[in-house]
């Protein structure tokens, strides 16, 4: 599996406060962005799987709504973030 235990604790070590903080909206966005790069680039592949490419709009939608809420209660985490995943904005 592309996702196992020990890459989710690497993303939470990097990106929470430590390897069991799952909750923070940073190390949330960092795993939803690790599978939503995998999945675009299976998608890419497989142009008829629109399953897949269904729960990649979800994952999008997750991502976008989580990263709004960082941007409303903190602006600076949010820049933060954004800086270190590498994503637009």
């Amino acid at each position: 599996m592309y996702l196992d235990s020990a890459k989710k604790k690497e993303i939470f070590e990097k990106y929470g406060q430590n390897g069991t903080d799952t909750g923070s909206v940073e190390s949330q966005v960092a795993l939803f962005t690790f599978r939503i790069s995998h999945l675009t680039e299976h998608v890419k592949g497989n142009r008829k799987d629109h399953a897949t490419e269904k729960s990649l709009v979800k994952l999008v939608g997750k991502r976008r709504a989580l990263l709004n809420y960082l941007k409303a209660k903190d602006i600076e985490r949010y820049r933060a973030l954004i800086k270190a995943l590498g994503l637009r904005k």
